[in-house]
């Protein structure tokens, strides 16, 4: 929490199932991404935005520009893991989230995700509405 009782940062606990492992019985590489994707998902839903209602009434989508991330430890078939998400920079229609993936307090794999904000039905940018805005500053 910071200063102002709101949430630094987001977390989102996940189970790794067989079907995420590869034939060494670690969880496949890309796997991580789809955790952390699950985990912005739940984030936007903690601050109250559903992204099938943005897309809805708002015309717009999220979508990953940009990817940073370092592998450093494996997981394996049925660890509990915790992906740790915070939003840490932002501009008019952007998003940076630097998310962690832990094994109670080991990071596992540690990523810098950029997703930019676009418009549904032509895919050019647009600016992230000012109550989402908003609602990013109050938690970073």
């Amino acid at each position: 929490m910071n200063k102002t009782g709101l949430m630094d940062e987001f977390d989102w606990p996940v189970r790794v199932y067989y079907e995420d492992t590869d034939a060494g019985g670690v969880v496949f590489y890309a796997n991580y991404l789809k955790f952390m994707e699950r985990a912005r998902t739940e984030y936007l839903r903690s601050l109250g935005y559903e992204q099938d209602v943005l897309r809805e009434r708002e015309g717009l989508i999220f979508a990953v520009r940009h990817v940073e991330i370092d592998y450093q430890r494996p997981a394996r078939f049925n660890d509990l893991l915790l992906v740790r998400s915070r939003a840490s920079l932002r501009s008019r229609t952007s998003v940076t989230f630097s998310q962690q993936v832990l094994r109670e307090e080991t990071c596992l794999t540690d990523a810098t995700i950029m997703v930019v904000c676009l418009d549904a039905v032509r895919f050019r940018p647009r600016a992230i509405p000012e109550s989402m805005s908003e609602a990013f500053q109050r938690v970073s």
